[in-house]
């Protein structure tokens, strides 16, 4: 692990509103059974007769069909999630805005913690300077990095800290509306007692297991961007799986006293004692109010030595995903268009032998008085039935298995543990295997309209 990337790794965490399962569900059903009412029609009824029969008479190349449709849709609507939920965290908002503050020329940023009471009030000096609340709407961040076992350091036995007032989680921490009411209850237990403790520490829940460790053990932590500072700690919370089960948060107060405890001791402050502060986050109501944090930041001259910048949650999270732009930009133009493309190939390869194996069908279909536009829909049908339902079952699988089984997508990307997939994935489906259907299936289609029942009939005799 590069620690000298530790202000970069979590800067992504925004607001996303939890994708509540019943929900979705509940959309599920309402398409699902808006789709049954329609073969109630008697015309509708009429063509899905045909339909079915048409498709249950080659049962393995309708399921052989189905299948892939489903497969090429989940990884799709995965790779969309990714996508859209970077798109959305990258997207400039007009309203209760995060501002980071940081050091303007260097990365990783290390501030003194002198600055931190000025900057979480907003570095106001003049009456009319827009203030911050900073008990409720400002919070500073340090990032502690450790390893358990300093002889044979990991991944697995490493961990990395928000230092951070242990109040301001729940205030200004991302995502907590996530957390259900039971694990809030128990993460503001954890809260009282980290401020009374400075020892105790909260620490994720999938890095619990790759430490093999429980709520109640005590740790020693060797740090690796702290030398000399290490630590003993314990751990009384388990944060839930998703944005933070990665993470640990350690009381400010704890790096504090064991930098003063290391001047005493030595007679000489540690080297990182003027750089502890890495980030400070500010909330503001809207852009108007950002633009006076801002200046009233950038132009007071108690933020000199060294300079910082203040820039939107936003801007700060796509600084750091230019890292990953190339691979993001062949998500988005090459893969979902090769998978799109495959989609509708599958099912225009389908749809072609089954119009071929049926010549002898169609052309006395036609001759019982059926015109162009009534094979066109009987063909188009079979597709679309097949794309649609497909797609539909799919996505709802998809979004039950991701959120409600599995606790989100894991496919970490710079500071981004987990994705959660969206309620939308419920028409991404349907639409993607309706729209690849119709692609794949209009050539086919309109081959068999053109069938001419003179040619076949006199092929046959």
């Amino acid at each position: 692990m590069n620690w000298e990337d530790l202000d970069g790794r979590f800067l992504g965490l925004v607001d996303t509103p939890r994708h509540a399962l019943e929900t979705t569900l509940v959309q599920f059903a309402a398409l699902f059974f808006f789709v049954t009412a329609l073969l109630f029609l008697p015309r509708v009824w009429f063509y899905m007769s045909f339909i079915m029969r048409n498709l249950w008479r080659n049962k393995i190349r309708t399921l052989l069909t189905g299948v892939a449709t489903m497969v090429l849709v989940l990884v799709v609507t995965l790779v969309w999630t990714v996508l859209s939920f970077l798109n959305l965290v990258t997207s400039e908002k007009a309203s209760n805005l995060k501002a980071i503050v940081t050091e303007r020329w260097q990365v990783p940023s290390q501030m003194p913690y002198a600055y931190a009471t000025r900057l979480t009030e907003g570095a106001t000096k003049e009456e009319g300077d827009y203030s911050i609340d900073p008990k409720q709407d400002s919070m500073t961040w340090a990032f502690y990095g450790g390893t358990l076992d300093p002889a044979n350091r990991t991944t697995e036995n490493s961990l990395f800290f928000f230092v951070m007032e242990p109040d301001r989680f729940l205030t200004m921490m991302d995502g907590i509306d996530e957390l259900t009411a039971e694990k809030k209850t128990e993460v503001e237990a954890a809260i009282k007692a980290m401020e009374s403790d400075f020892n105790k520490v909260m620490v994720g829940a999938n890095k619990l297991r790759q430490l093999n460790k429980k709520v109640g053990e005590r740790i020693k932590v060797t740090s690796l961007n702290y030398k000399d500072i290490d630590i003993e700690c314990e751990i009384i919370c388990e944060l839930p799986e998703g944005r933070y089960e990665q993470a640990a948060v350690m009381p400010r107060e704890r790096l504090n006293r064991a930098l003063d405890d290391y001047e005493r001791k030595n007679r000489k402050p540690h080297p990182m004692a003027n750089k502890s502060l890495n980030l400070v986050w500010l909330r503001v109501p809207d852009t108007k109010a950002f633009q006076a944090v801002e200046r009233q930041i950038t132009t007071s001259s108690e933020f000199k030595s060294p300079s910082v910048k203040v820039e939107t949650a936003s801007s700060g999270v796509a600084s750091f995903l230019d890292a990953y732009k190339d691979m993001l930009w062949g998500m988005r133009w090459i893969l979902v268009p090769f998978i799109l493309i495959t989609m509708s190939l599958i099912i225009a390869m389908a749809i072609s032998i089954g119009v071929r194996e049926r010549r002898k069908e169609i052309a006395v279909l036609k001759v019982l008085g059926f015109g162009p536009s009534q094979v066109l829909i009987l063909i188009l049908g079979e597709a679309l039935l097949v794309g649609g339902l497909c797609g539909m079952a799919s996505s709802g699988v998809t979004l039950w298995f991701i959120n409600g089984y599995l606790g989100g997508f894991k496919f970490p990307i710079a500071f981004f543990p987990t994705f959660m997939v969206p309620e939308e994935a419920l028409w991404w489906g349907p639409l993607m295997g309706l729209g690849t259907a119709l692609a794949g299936s209009l050539t086919p289609s309109l081959s068999a309209c053109r069938i001419k029942v003179s040619e076949v009939f006199s092929r046959t005799s």
